[in-house]
């Protein structure tokens, strides 16, 4: 004698299965069978008791304990792909002021129908830099850019985070370091802009004093003179 399985029976306990198949088993339990007897008992209760529970709102306590036990996933937010614009490192600048020192770097970054507007300002003194910087839609204007999360990157190991203000605007101070990512996650982290910053060194003309140039091979240099 054949007997069913749990699909067939899950679906029995439910009400869900075909007329025909429903029409099956009812007479193959009246045939006396003792094992199908029994699992339709076990199911038929089991599809009563969820069917109570599925009507009742679990407590918070035990809601909390089994996201504890069993944390879903982190969802993979899609990455934008992000185009560098303006490189203020690569910019020539004006006949006459090619010897003269520069402070900082300046870069835009296009991702999407998004705008990133970078300046780094390093600290002479120490290897600390600040990061200014502003992420808005080109494409839509007015589209709200507030309380955007915005984190500084080495790797996978976060260096800085802030978020946006309602201009889009954002500040952080960091130690610099190589092979540093900006990351800005959009639309409730279902997206995300990395873009890489530069190195921003200075040279000093000496201990307390205002630096002489600013490094355009995005390495530090000895002194001259």
């Amino acid at each position: 004698m054949s007997h069913y399985g749990i699909l067939q029976w899950a679906d029995y306990a439910r009400g869900v299965a075909s007329p025909a198949e429903r029409s099956a088993i009812g007479e193959h339990l009246s045939s006396g069978c003792a094992e199908c007897r029994a699992a339709a008992v076990f199911w038929g209760t089991l599809a009563r008791v969820s069917g109570v529970m599925a009507q009742q709102q679990a407590p918070e306590s035990a809601v909390k304990l089994a996201r504890a036990i069993c944390p879903a996933a982190p969802r993979r937010a899609f990455r934008i792909p992000c185009e560098l614009v303006f490189d203020s490192f690569l910019a020539p600048a004006p006949a006459g002021l090619r010897a003269s020192w520069q402070v900082g770097w300046q870069a835009l970054y296009r991702a999407g129908d998004c705008s990133l507007d970078l300046r780094i300002e390093p600290d002479p003194l120490s290897s600390q830099a600040a990061l200014i910087g502003q992420v808005s839609n080109h494409a839509t204007p007015d589209s709200p850019m507030s309380d955007v999360p915005v984190s500084l990157k080495s790797g996978k190991r976060v260096v800085a985070e802030t978020r946006s203000n309602r201009f889009g605007e954002f500040q952080m101070e960091y130690d610099q370091q190589s092979r540093l990512e900006l990351c800005v996650l959009l639309e409730g982290g279902a997206k995300r802009i990395v873009a890489p910053l530069r190195r921003v060194a200075v040279q000093a003309e000496g201990a307390g004093n205002a630096p002489r140039r600013a490094n355009r091979a995005n390495r530090p240099q000895g002194n001259q003179g």
